[in-house]
């Protein structure tokens, strides 16, 4: 399958209209997860990205030092979540009092697809039908989430997805330092339990968090991210809620599928 037959799936997927000859729109019409997998086509080839490189980044153990009060205060609970199973991670986050979005969320999310997936989509933090349904990345932005995995070949329950944050601030404002801080402990066991072969990580708040930096989304963008000591690969695009707002750049999210896309097939067996 060629490049442009991908490209234009994807964009039409997420709502892009585009001009496209006949003979692409029937190759566009018969893809499927296999084609994707067992392209001939390298899949770098299929959407040139500009500035790509792989760019370390800073151990996910480190705290911002305007939170380290607040981290230490909770010392025993956070060290704790480091050696949690699922059952008990869960309940742990079920039960989190540690900051004071506690007090005004319906009920924590926690995360919700296969346990061992390959990839694993890190989001910001619930919005209300989330936190109305304890479930990441439902609504409006959620369906642009699943069409634009169903785009790669992939349905939303082949990948776990979570977010940075675990319960939601009042008015979707951004999380605080702190807050962010109490929550990252539950975050990296979820890393470390799923052990995905890649992250994708949707949003700037989710990117500014996970990689622990303050560029702009747009310079994470287009390159490959190494997470931890086990330099997990991290490719940043879009929130889906932002491309709703922007359906411009769902073009240059589809560049960061396919850099995703490509990351994961060097590193298949």
């Amino acid at each position: 399958m060629t490049g442009s037959a991908r490209r234009l799936e994807y964009l039409r997927a997420i709502g892009v209209d585009v001009w496209v000859r006949r003979d692409l729109e029937r190759d566009a019409g018969r893809v499927t997860r296999d084609a994707l997998e067992n392209s001939s086509e390298p899949a770098q080839q299929a959407v040139p990205v500009s500035g790509v490189s792989d760019r370390v980044t800073c151990p996910v153990s480190r705290v911002p030092s305007e939170t380290s009060d607040v981290v230490t205060h909770h010392a025993s609970r956070v060290t704790s979540a480091a050696s949690m199973d699922w059952p008990a991670l869960e309940n742990a986050v079920k039960s989190c009092t540690l900051c004071d979005l506690h007090r005004t969320r319906t009920q924590t999310v926690f995360g919700v697809g296969d346990k061992q997936a390959q990839w694993m989509i890190i989001g910001e933090a619930p919005g209300a039908d989330e936190d109305a349904q304890g479930e990441p990345f439902v609504g409006r932005a959620g369906q642009l989430l699943n069409s634009m995995l169903k785009a790669i070949g992939l349905q939303r329950e082949q990948v776990f997805i979570a977010n940075v944050m675990k319960c939601r601030p009042p008015q979707n404002r951004d999380p605080t330092p702190a807050e962010a801080a109490c929550c990252k402990p539950y975050l990296q066991r979820q890393i470390e339990l799923v052990n995905p072969k890649l992250i994708l990580c949707v949003g700037r708040i989710a990117a500014q968090n996970l990689l622990e930096t303050d560029t702009p989304i747009g310079k994470l963008r287009g390159q490959v991210h190494r997470l931890g000591q086990a330099q997990r690969p991290v490719v940043v695009t879009y929130h889906p809620a932002y491309l709703l707002r922007s359906p411009g750049e769902k073009r240059r999210a589809w560049e960061d599928l396919v850099l995703a896309m490509a990351t994961m097939s060097a590193i298949r067996p």
